[in-house]
């Protein structure tokens, strides 16, 4: 049974920072291909950064030079560091994994707007909430 846990939101001031942690369990991270999706309040679910297989990363226009993805595969975890935070970064977090087929993997490198489609493992979420 995979699960996916998602823990370290809360309410901070605009500002401040938070770490959001992803833990898998009945799943390697390594060699996955993971990220970190938002729901902001009454819109859209939107990428905020992905992990790849590979090595690479992106992070959301919105997000760059404030965020940082990392991962602990001693400890099977996702990690979304997030610093310099703004109200607008509100929402819902979620990981998601996978081991991503060639159409995955092409989709993660062009950023293809059904990426989220490919992703099978997703956690439940974690709310983040900036004023």
């Amino acid at each position: 049974h995979v699960q996916l846990v998602e823990s370290g939101g809360g309410s901070v001031q605009a500002g401040g920072s938070l770490r959001l942690s992803c833990t898998a369990s009945g799943f390697t991270l390594l060699d996955s291909d993971m990220a970190w999706y938002r729901q902001p309040p009454g819109r859209e679910c939107e990428l905020v950064s992905t992990s790849r297989s590979d090595g690479g990363t992106y992070y959301a226009a919105s997000v760059k030079g404030r965020f940082t993805i990392s991962q602990d595969n001693t400890k099977n975890s996702l990690y979304l560091q997030m610093n310099s935070l703004k109200p607008e970064d509100t929402g819902m977090y979620y990981c998601a994994a996978d081991f991503l087929g060639p159409r995955g993997k092409e989709a993660l490198r062009s950023m293809s707007s059904n990426l989220d489609s490919y992703f099978g493992y997703w956690g439940q979420g974690t709310q983040v909430t900036v004023s």
